[in-house]
């Protein structure tokens, strides 16, 4: 699409302003409105102008000035279904002021993967399917304070409230899914299967194509699936997803929430992604006679993901809340096996009938990452793999068909089983010694001579984790201290 015709499509439409949106090195995604009248195509093809150092982890004051260019190719954009006044909503990648795209743009550093790795000469288009959990509550509570570091959450499915007399105007109903027994009942267990479908059909308006909807294990937890695109569409529609999902839950007074592990005991929230790369409408990781239909070439980007895990969860798992939920026994396998249909494998292969279905599909992201980075990382250490004729390790090199959730610490040590990290410090620690390596699959470099994670980015993004998450929460409190230590 041409920005000619996007503007008469908002003619057609009768839209009145048209909303820049980009995203930060976060995920979070950032919004700039013009009124629809003061557009033209002059306008959009010099893009839209922006103060660049109010934005966390990018530019200095002295260098402040950039411009959002808005994307019409990909054809992401979508009317905004909440705004009172008629809104079209614009994908936009972040460039300078030259027109050179901003090397922290995480739209712009997807892109750029994709075109390594049409330059690598391996695929043309690589298939990402992520699903995003998510959860409900009806109120949320944080305190942090010199004297106090606590939070609640709340969800009428919640066992806790059992003893709750009533609720507001309503009685107490009683029926709840109970720890880890929301897969799935049906209503009146399972208290969200209305706001799940006005969801549904938001996300219908916004074009995203739906299919399986449902509780999820948790109390309060949700799960709505979302056909799968390519790299930066998957991404795209993740924004879109979380925005609509958010909103909705909001509107209906309720607060919803992608944190990977906001209740202790139950399972958490994942982004297990689905991956295939696919060559001259070839899929690439199909073998009818391997196992579970996988080639050589989706064996060895197994591999390749296994072997830059830890750097890899920095970007996948970027969170420290992440490795809350990164334990056994709650369908959040940090133990680096693959499987057909085992789900404690953190490389699970879905069943697929043909060509088309094969794919791996891996257990371990989560939604408070970056989608545009983590599907970026997750690719490029797939291809780094598929390079270097890489093989899974001995431990994992034949597929791990058990409950690995059964094995106890020793007994994974002893196997050599290999797992994800257990903190984030660990994962940046990864990421930090891949900066020391001349072939690290980070430092992906173009043919133009440029890479796809600049120095600069990588360094700003190690910084913004330690500075806004692992010294924050490392050093406050946890209330489970005082239970250990306060008698001490």
């Amino acid at each position: 699409m041409t920005a000619k015709e996007f503007l008469q499509e908002c003619k057609e439409k009768e839209i009145e302003f048209v909303d820049f949106r980009f995203t930060d090195i976060k995920g979070t995604w950032h919004h700039v409105t013009y009124d629809i009248e003061s557009l033209d195509e002059e306008v959009l093809a010099n893009g839209i102008p922006f103060d660049g150092s109010s934005i966390p982890a990018w530019q200095p004051i002295n260098e402040s000035d950039m411009i959002l260019k808005p994307d019409f190719e990909i054809g992401t954009h979508f009317e905004d279904p909440f705004t009172a006044d008629p809104t079209m909503v614009v994908f936009c990648d972040v460039l300078n002021t030259d027109g050179t795209p901003y090397e922290k743009c995480p739209r712009s550093i997807a892109k750029r993967t994709l075109k390594y790795l049409e330059e690598q000469n391996i695929g043309d288009v690589a298939y990402f399917g992520p699903e995003n959990e998510f959860f409900v509550f009806e109120n949320v509570v944080v305190r942090d304070e010199i004297n106090s570091q606590c939070y609640e959450v709340d969800t009428i499915e919640g066992a806790w409230n059992d003893y709750v007399a009533e609720f507001g105007d309503e009685l107490n109903i009683g029926h709840r899914p109970r720890t880890k027994g929301g897969y799935f009942p049906v209503p009146p267990v399972d208290s969200m299967m209305d706001l799940r479908a006005e969801m549904v059909k938001v996300l219908k308006e916004v074009g995203l194509k739906t299919f399986v909807v449902h509780h999820e294990v948790a109390q309060g937890q949700g799960e709505i699936g979302v056909r799968f695109g390519t790299l930066v569409e998957a991404a795209d529609n993740v924004q879109k997803l979380k925005y609509v999902v958010k909103m909705v839950a909001h509107l209906n007074g309720k607060t919803a929430t992608f944190m990977p592990k906001p209740l202790y005991g139950d399972n958490g929230n994942g982004m297990h992604t689905h991956q295939s790369i696919w060559k001259d409408g070839k899929n690439l990781f199909y073998d009818p006679n391997g196992y579970a239909n996988l080639s050589k070439v989706a064996l060895q980007y197994i591999a390749g993901v296994f072997e830059n895990a830890n750097a890899v969860a920095a970007f996948t798992n970027a969170s420290m809340n992440s490795y809350k939920r990164l334990q056994p026994g709650f369908e959040a396998p940090n133990i680096l096996a693959y499987s057909a249909k085992n789900r404690s494998a953190s490389c699970r292969i879905p069943f697929g009938a043909g060509e088309k279905s094969v794919r791996t599909e891996f257990r371990f992201p989560d939604s408070s990452s970056n989608p545009y980075l983590a599907f970026s990382v997750m690719l490029l250490a797939g291809l780094w793999g598929i390079k270097n004729n890489a093989e899974i390790y001995e431990a994992a090199k034949e597929p791990l068909n058990e409950d690995l959730f059964e094995l106890s610490l020793d007994e994974i040590k002893q196997r050599g089983i290999r797992t994800l990290p257990a903190t984030l410090r660990e994962a940046i620690y990864a990421v930090e010694d891949e900066l020391k390596k001349e072939d690290s699959f980070l430092k992906a470099t173009l043919k133009d001579g440029s890479r796809v994670f600049s120095d600069n980015f990588l360094k700003t993004y190690i910084d913004y984790k330690y500075e806004t998450e692992i010294i924050p929460v490392e050093g406050r409190p946890h209330p489970y201290e005082f239970i250990t230590t306060y008698s001490c």
